[in-house]
């Protein structure tokens, strides 16, 4: 059974991977219609649209690209590599808009930025290439 390390994971936005990623989320989910009619004797349902939501929390970094493309309404490519990017690497890719940015800091710590994605679109299951 392979295993992979958080730490080898890699998030790209509008072509350009975010640097300083210490943590990312993607939630898929599927829509369902009941289809339950007269004489059945317990509900059943069919599969409808799907959607996904995603969530990266990095460092705060002026100067890298990506993060600085991250702006509330922008809508952007992303590719979520958890097992990093090297070619054959399983990853998910997709568009979605920024609906979201919080930073947090304190006086003994870091400046940190969380960005939250609404996926428009499917999202694809494939390698990196």
């Amino acid at each position: 059974m392979a295993t992979f390390k958080g730490s080898e994971g890699v998030v790209s936005a509008g072509g350009n991977t975010i640097g300083e990623i210490r943590s990312f989320t993607v939630e898929q989910s599927a829509d369902t219609i009941e289809d339950t009619s007269m004489g059945d004797s317990a509900k059943t349902y069919k599969s409808s649209l799907t959607s996904f939501t995603a969530s990266v929390d990095a460092l705060f970094d002026d100067t890298d690209t990506a993060q600085e493309a991250m702006t509330i309404g922008s809508e952007l490519a992303f590719l979520f590599q958890p097992e990093g990017s090297t070619t054959g690497d399983y990853q998910l890719s997709g568009s979605g808009i920024i609906t979201g940015i919080s930073q947090s800091q304190s006086y003994d710590g870091l400046v940190e930025r969380s960005f939250t994605v609404q996926g428009t679109g499917a999202l694809t299951v494939g390698t990196a290439s």
